[in-house]
């Protein structure tokens, strides 16, 4: 099986597979590569409908030469526990946020939260993230202020003035449970239009059953994750990774 780096020729045949509605796990086939490989070059390079060879080869290089570049900062991107692969941490890291950025979140806080999620303690201090990310602590403070009106993170208040942001079991379902009374208040604002503009019209029953397919989707997240909120607090298994790095 191949390993090291995807060729500019791999790169190509990734394209011409997307191209041709192939799954990651066939490309890979074809490639004889793990499937985490390719999914991995291909939501760090603009995901599966935006994803050019040329383009991500020369990413590729750019991202090698700016690592060769960087200067060290005190402990920066912070030491990996052992075993850990750090070219595959940073590629799934790139992964995590790109997927997270074509969900609608803006790239920094994008790249913020994966800092949280993928750090073992769960949380980190401003000064932590602004080392780690490499950033100005306003752009950490906007990023913060951003996720934390979504409910995807919470701070916590240390001894002084500082301040941790936390991610946890508790606030990936409180941050479900807020999305979805989001959700039920649009229903609410489609079904107040009805009488506006007149049951029985076209518009009106156009927004009553958008009401109602609003609500079902709205009760149906609410009770699954009441359903499954004892999952996120179950033990995992370790088991073996595949870190084979793109």
């Amino acid at each position: 099986m191949p390993g090291g780096r995807l060729t500019p020729q791999e790169r190509q045949q990734i394209a011409l597979g997307l191209a041709d509605g192939l799954a990651y796990a066939e490309i890979a086939r074809r490639l004889e590569r793990p499937t985490s490989t390719v999914t991995r070059e291909v939501m760090r390079n603009g995901g599966p409908t935006g994803y050019r060879a040329e383009l991500a080869q020369r990413a590729t290089r750019h991202r090698a030469h700016r690592r060769k570049q960087a200067a060290p900062r005190g402990s920066g991107a912070a030491a990996l526990p052992p075993g850990r692969d750090s070219e595959a941490v940073r590629a799934y890291e790139e992964m995590f946020t790109t997927v997270l950025v074509q969900s609608g979140l803006p790239r920094m806080t994008a790249r913020l939260m994966v800092c949280l999620y993928t750090t073992d303690t769960g949380s980190l201090t401003a000064a932590e993230l602004v080392e780690r990310l490499r950033v100005s602590p306003a752009t950490v403070s906007k990023s913060v202020a951003m996720l934390e009106g979504q409910g995807l993170i919470r701070r916590e208040r240390e001894e002084g003035r500082r301040e941790r942001y936390v991610v946890d079991d508790e606030v990936m379902y409180q941050s479900t449970m807020a999305s979805a009374r989001a959700t039920a208040q649009l229903a609410d604002v489609t079904r107040q239009g009805v009488d506006v503009l007149g049951p029985g019209t076209p518009a009106a029953t156009r927004l009553e059953n958008i009401a109602r397919f609003v609500d079902f989707i709205s009760e149906s997240i609410l009770r699954a994750a009441e359903q499954a909120r004892e999952v996120l607090h179950m033990p995992v298994a370790a088991g073996p990774a595949d870190a084979d790095p793109a």
